[in-house]
C-alpha cells in the first residue's frame, strides 16, 4: 500500500533516484559480476564479429547488431561499478600495503573497459578478462582464500579466476 503510495507520489514529482553499494558497509563483495561482464563482453565481440562477416545488412541484422553493441555497453559499465565499488570499499590500507600495485591495476581496468566500449575489439576484450582476472585474485588472497584458474562452462569458453571454497 504505501509503496504505491510513493510511485504514484514519484510519477507526479519525480523524485531523484539514488544508488548505492553497501555504505553501511555490508562486507559482501566478489569479484564475480565483473568476471561475468567481461566474458559477456568477449562473446559480443565474437557475436558482432560474426554478425559482420555474415554482411547483408538486412534490417534485422542492423537491429541485432544496434542490440548487441547496446549490450556491450551496458557490460561495460556493469564491470567499471563492479570494480569500482570493491577498489574503493572493500580495498583499506592493509590490502593496499600487500598489494601496492591495486590501484594501477583498477586504472588499467577502467582504461580498458573504456576502449571496449569504444571499439568492437575482441584481443583488447581478452585483456580486460586478464585484468579482471588478476583483481579477482588479488581479491581472494586478500580474504586469505586460494583461487583456481578453470575455463567458463559456456561461449567464449576462456579462462576465469575462481575461489577454491572446499577448505
Amino acid at each position: 500500500m504505501i509503496f504505491s503510495v510513493f510511485r504514484g507520489l514519484d510519477k507526479i514529482l519525480s523524485f531523484e533516484s539514488a544508488k548505492a553499494h553497501c555504505d553501511i558497509p555490508c562486507k559482501i563483495y566478489d569479484p564475480i559480476e565483473s568476471q561475468v561482464a567481461a566474458l559477456t563482453i568477449v562473446r559480443l565481440n565474437d557475436l558482432l564479429q560474426e554478425l559482420t562477416a555474415k554482411g547483408d545488412g538486412s534490417p534485422s541484422d542492423t537491429a541485432q547488431f544496434a542490440r548487441l553493441i547496446a549490450q556491450k555497453e551496458e557490460h561495460g559499465l556493469k564491470l567499471k561499478e563492479a570494480v569500482r565499488v570493491i577498489w574503493g570499499d572493500y580495498f583499506k590500507k592493509p590490502q593496499i600495503d600487500a598489494h601496492p600495485d591495486v590501484h594501477q591495476l583498477v586504472h588499467q581496468i577502467m582504461m580498458v573497459a573504456s576502449k571496449v566500449k569504444q571499439n568492437v575489439d575482441r584481443e583488447a576484450s581478452i585483456e580486460l578478462l586478464h585484468l579482471v582476472n588478476k583483481f579477482a585474485q588479488i581479491f581472494w588472497e586478500t580474504k586469505g582464500v586460494a583461487t583456481f584458474t578453470a575455463p567458463c562452462p559456456y561461449p567464449p569458453n576462456l579462462d576465469v579466476v575462481y575461489p577454491d571454497l572446499k577448505k
